[in-house]
């Protein structure tokens, strides 16, 4: 995998952009920023002096949830703690994977560090130190529905930096958590007043899966551009349809972006020269329209990833502690309806790049669109050719067609009724997860089928980004001469997306 920045990452509460946190996830260290030690310290310092002071104070010296009427002894609040700690970790299912966890546990840490959540600064040196130590809870994927916060991964992943429960080490194996901590030379962390609530309360499960998923959408985005491109040439299609006078008639920033994008990746491709007063008017629409439709898909990622970086710089826990005014308040500020709402905009903006993907995959098998032979395939009959990579690709857009459909927008009740509406953002977060993997595999099936399609196009040159995108797949697959086994070809496709290798190579 390829990624921007593998240097160490300053966590400061307020700046923590989507590649720095992607970086996190993959194996980059942590550093708490100097400047927000003062802050941390003085949130603390209201918690210990309000608990001294024998004010209520929700989850501090209460119950929780429709428990919160509870009022708890001043000798039980450290007990409190860990007990909650204990019997929220009721998760289930498959674990998530390691780099989720990292990412959960970097975008608990800034949010901690913002001195809204009453902390001591040993809790965030800890999780500061099991980060760059490689010290990794095991969190099961189901049992939270976004609101209160992701309770029960968060709480798997403070009850692994408490010793309890599982981890996994670097090589996936799972081991207990406190034998991970001191192969890591560390001791288990123990909450006081406060600070295990501050731990589960919050939005991270959304926050990673999904922001994960973006990080890959952004670079799929620009790869779908080069692709789409690709298949245009293949297909003997207009380039004067990206000319910006047309795009200027109707400026949507995506729709701007992704003209222009064309207009370089095409620049000069002697075959879009060659027959360009070949008469034909128009082309299909998945040819024509690439600038709308991939613009429209850009534009809702843009939106998407401006809430998800909005909320790692936000404070996510309850209840906050207002330095200035020496107060904690309850609120609501674990509710995960943001960034949920953001995982299924998502969601069904690039569910667009997939079915005009398998459009234009369609077409360049089919020699009535292509001039080319069927499938690609100069011994139709004996040699199927790409025939079945086209199914492919429709039956996984026909999947996806399922997973656009909003989840968001149905809640469940929990806690007795005390918590009556909630977010259901965690499966928003896994389906646009799925998604991805779906929508990867969709463009490296057309990818497959463009580079065939240009073979028959030589001895012209392409365009210089298609060009680019053509030697790169040929670097790793070959062309087809005959019928061999395709499933590998098409994986290697995916896992060159995945990795961003089409944006990365110079050019």
């Amino acid at each position: 995998m390829i990624y921007p920045d593998t240097n160490d990452v300053e966590i400061n509460g307020e700046t923590l952009t989507l590649a720095q946190f992607e970086s996190v996830c993959f194996g980059a260290g942590v550093k708490l920023a100097p400047s927000v030690l003062p802050r941390i310290n003085e949130s603390r310092e209201v918690v210990d002096e309000l608990l001294e002071q024998g004010q209520t104070l929700y989850g501090i010296n209460t119950g929780f949830g429709k428990l919160s009427s509870e009022r708890i002894p001043k000798e039980q609040v450290d007990e409190l703690q860990r007990n909650l700690i204990l019997s929220h970790s009721a998760g289930v299912g498959r674990p998530i994977k390691r780099e989720a966890v990292r990412g959960m546990m970097v975008l608990r840490l800034n949010s901690l560090v913002r001195g809204f959540s009453g902390v001591r600064l040993k809790v965030l040196d800890h999780l500061v130190e099991c980060l760059n130590r490689g010290v990794v809870p095991v969190v099961p994927s189901r049992g939270s529905v976004g609101a209160s916060g992701d309770l029960a991964p968060l709480a798997h992943l403070a009850a692994g930096l408490m010793g309890e429960g599982d981890c996994l080490n670097e090589q996936g194996e799972v081991i207990p958590a406190a034998e991970a901590l001191q192969s890591a030379g560390l001791e288990p962390i123990e909450y006081r007043a406060k600070e295990a609530l501050a731990m589960i309360n919050g939005t991270q499960l959304i926050g990673s899966v999904g922001g994960l998923a973006l990080c890959r959408a952004g670079r799929l985005l620009e790869q779908a551009d080069i692709i789409a491109g690709m298949s245009l040439e293949a297909l003997m299609g207009t380039d004067s349809v990206f000319l910006e006078p047309v795009h200027r008639a109707r400026p949507h920033p995506g729709q701007l972006a992704v003209a222009a994008h064309l207009r370089a990746l095409l620049a000069g491709s002697e075959l879009i020269e060659s027959h360009k007063h070949c008469g034909r008017v128009q082309d299909p629409y998945s040819l024509r329209c690439i600038p709308q439709v991939h613009g429209a898909a850009r534009d809702g990622w843009s939106w998407s990833a401006t809430m998800f970086e909005r909320e790692f710089n936000a404070s996510s826990d309850n209840p906050v502690v207002v330095i200035e005014e020496k107060r904690v308040i309850s609120g609501g500020n674990f509710h995960g309806a943001p960034i949920a709402l953001a995982c299924d905009t998502a969601a069904i903006g690039l569910s667009y790049l997939g079915s005009m993907s398998e459009r234009r995959c369609d077409k360049l098998l089919d020699t009535r669109e292509s001039g080319l032979p069927n499938f690609l395939t100069d011994r139709g009959g004996l040699h199927s050719g790409l025939m079945i990579v086209q199914y492919g690709a429709a039956a996984l857009v026909n999947e996806n067609k399922l997973l656009t459909h909003s989840v968001t927008s149905d809640t469940i009740p929990t806690s007795a009724g005390h918590e009556d509406h909630v977010s259901m953002g965690p499966a928003a977060a896994y389906k646009l997860a799925r998604l991805m993997d779906n929508l990867e595999q969709i463009l490296a099936n057309e990818w497959v089928c463009a580079a065939q399609a240009l073979e028959y196009r030589r001895p012209l040159r392409f365009g210089p980004g298609t060009e680019r995108g053509y030697s790169l797949i040929r670097e790793h697959i070959k062309p087809l001469k005959d019928d061999r086994y395709l499933a590998h070809d098409l994986k290697v496709a995916k896992k060159l997306l995945t990795d961003g290798r089409l944006v990365k190579i110079p050019g």
